[in-house]
Parts: structure tokens; C-alpha cells; sequence
């Protein structure tokens, strides 16, 4: 049963204040909506209601943990026939699309055998030391994969929207970015609603709008890339606009003394092996937040960072090297937050 915690307060000016939390459970992961105010003609539990139906919506659509969701079965459909799906599939693999271009193809959706063959997909469950014992996969089986991954084999379609796969084998993973769509969903639909000082996280992807009850802005903390403990990096403030970090460190396996992580370059078919453990995105929406900080991060710590800089990103890079721990921050994260790295 997911839980709502409530607390009303009145105030003059027609609104219920804080704190008011709404969370539960979605996609693997779980979610949390803070709202600072609310008209008092909200409904919390019916706005609840539509929140669960939202995110059941888009993991019907975009789960490939689902064997029954739009994306599952377009990965079972046959090469060279257009497969229709809801207009928000067809809109988040056109982002996703247009930011492989944007990373020379760092970002790819259609990754999955990769994902797979090195344990980390639905079926491996891909915490460390959970599943089947995890061994580098061959070269010959890598080189199979590789030649079903390719986001220039994926054709995109907006009206009517629809997939269209150019081999056999292709599929599609959108859980690089879906998460970010999800929040932006929620946001349309707080602001709907009328409320227009929220914050919504799930599964550690931040979107937040307007202030606090305190009238001070949202904070949103960034994580050392620490496996073994939580620690705090930095914090930023936030206001109408959303934070993705993507970190070689959140999921991993370990095999003769050596950590793979889950975080997968295309162009190689391997686990990324350079000194970059961490990137934080800022943009004005989640979907291109959670969009853009896997394949910077995938790009490494120089060619990630010149092309955050190439795009105008607001990112924060963190490295771990022989000299110990660098951060460092694009041109765009300075002029939002300053030199201090949001501290």
C-alpha cells in the first residue's frame, strides 16, 4: 500500500502549506512529490491517483521489464515494417535520437544485447552480487551483440507515431531517459493543477518548480560517487529546472579483482574504463537533463567535457585519478551556479 503523508495548514492566501509529500513506488525505482503549497480545492487523494496513473501509463508504454509494454513488443516485431506506439514513446526516441547525434551516437537506445550480454539487463538483476555469476563475456559473443546495436538502424516517426527497426534483433532500451519524461509529466500535471511550487524526484532524477514554503529555493544534493557510503558532494539550489547524474559507481559487478560497470559505450561494446565516475546535468527539463548525462559521462572526461561546452550543458564532471578526486564544471553550470560547484 503506498503511503501518503499529509499535513494541511490554511493560510490567507487560499492554499494549503507545506509539508505536503506524496510517494511511491514506479518503474524498479520509487518517487517523491514535495509540494510547498497547493490550492485548497486540491484534491491530495485524487492527485495521488492521477500521479500513480501517469507513471503506470509510461510503464506500460516504456518498460522493458514488461513483457506486455509497447516497447517490449516492438522489440519482438520483425525489421523493416513501421510498429505503432503512443505519441510518447515516438517523442522521447526522437530526443534520444537527436542527442546521439549531438554525442556522436555516446547515447544509444538501442544498446540492449550489449546491457544484456554484460548481465546488466532485466533478467540479471543488475545489483552488484545479485543474479548469475558475472564473467566478461567472450569476443565472439561481444562481436555478435555489437552488430544489433546501432541508433542509425532505429527510424522514428511522429505522425502517427511509430518505430521502424532496419535489422533483425533490434531493440530498444529508453531507461536512460524515461525517467526524466516521466518527471516532466508530473510537472505538467502539478502545474495543471495549479501548483505551482513542487519538487518531484524518482530514482534520484530532480525536477523542481517555484520555492519552498520558506520562500528559499529548492535544494538538491549531489552524491559522491561512492559505492560504499552515502556522502554529500555538493548542493545547488534549484528552481524551475531539473538535475540527472548518471555514475559508473550506482551499478557494477566485480570479476578477478576488476569492477564493470553498467555503463556501456557503444562504440566499444565494453563497460566504460576511463577516470570519469560522475556527471551532473542541469537543464530546464528532466528529459533532457537524464538524456544528457549518460553519454557524457559514457564520452569520458575531456571529450564529455568539450562536448558540454560545444552544446552550452550546465554539467559537473567528477573524476577519480591517481592525484585523487577532480571536479570540474562547463561554462554553462558556472554562469547558474558560480565557481563553488554549488557548495
Amino acid at each position: 500500500m503506498r503511503r501518503i503523508v499529509l499535513i494541511v495548514l490554511l493560510s490567507a492566501a487560499g492554499v494549503r502549506a507545506e509539508p505536503l509529500v506524496l510517494r511511491g513506488a514506479t518503474m524498479g525505482t520509487t518517487y517523491h512529490i514535495k509540494l510547498a503549497s497547493a490550492p485548497l480545492s486540491t484534491e491530495i487523494d485524487r492527485l495521488h491517483s492521477d500521479v500513480e496513473r501517469v507513471l503506470a501509463e509510461i510503464d506500460r508504454q516504456m518498460s522493458t521489464y514488461r513483457p506486455d509494454s509497447e516497447l517490449s513488443r516492438f522489440n519482438r516485431a520483425l525489421a523493416g515494417e513501421w510498429f505503432p506506439v503512443s505519441a510518447a514513446i515516438a517523442e522521447v526516441a526522437a530526443a534520444a535520437q537527436a542527442i546521439s547525434e549531438d554525442t556522436s551516437g555516446a547515447l544509444d537506445v538501442t544498446v540492449n544485447p550489449l546491457v544484456k550480454l554484460w548481465h546488466f539487463g532485466p533478467s540479471n538483476h543488475s545489483d552488484a552480487g545479485e543474479g548469475d555469476e558475472f564473467k566478461p563475456p567472450p569476443d565472439e559473443l561481444l562481436s555478435a551483440a555489437r552488430k544489433l546495436v546501432g541508433y542509425r538502424n532505429l527510424d522514428v516517426r511522429a505522425a502517427p507515431p511509430a518505430l521502424r527497426k532496419k535489422i533483425g534483433g533490434l531493440e530498444v532500451d529508453l531507461s536512460s531517459i524515461a525517467p526524466g519524461y516521466a518527471i516532466d509529466r508530473l510537472a505538467e500535471l502539478l502545474a495543471d493543477r495549479g501548483i505551482g511550487d513542487f519538487m518531484i524526484e524518482l530514482g534520484g532524477e530532480v525536477r523542481a518548480t517555484g520555492r519552498r514554503a520558506d520562500g528559499k529555493p529548492w535544494r538538491v544534493a549531489i552524491k559522491r560517487p561512492l559505492p560504499e557510503r552515502r556522502e554529500m558532494q555538493s548542493s545547488i539550489p534549484l528552481s524551475n529546472a531539473a538535475i540527472a547524474t548518471a555514475g559508473d559507481y550506482q551499478k557494477f559487478f566485480e570479476y578477478a579483482g576488476r569492477r564493470y560497470s553498467h555503463i556501456i559505450d557503444p562504440a566499444s561494446g565494453r563497460p566504460i574504463e576511463h577516470s570519469l565516475v560522475s556527471v551532473s546535468v542541469v537543464a530546464e527539463t528532466c528529459l533532457a537533463a537524464d538524456g544528457w548525462d549518460t553519454p557524457l559521462l559514457v564520452l569520458g572526461p575531456q571529450r564529455g567535457f568539450e562536448c558540454a561546452e560545444r552544446h552550452r550543458i550546465a554539467a559537473l564532471f567528477i573524476a577519480q585519478g591517481d592525484d585523487g578526486e577532480t571536479v570540474r564544471t562547463t561554462s554553462a553550470w558556472q554562469t547558474r551556479f558560480g565557481d563553488s560547484h554549488g557548495r
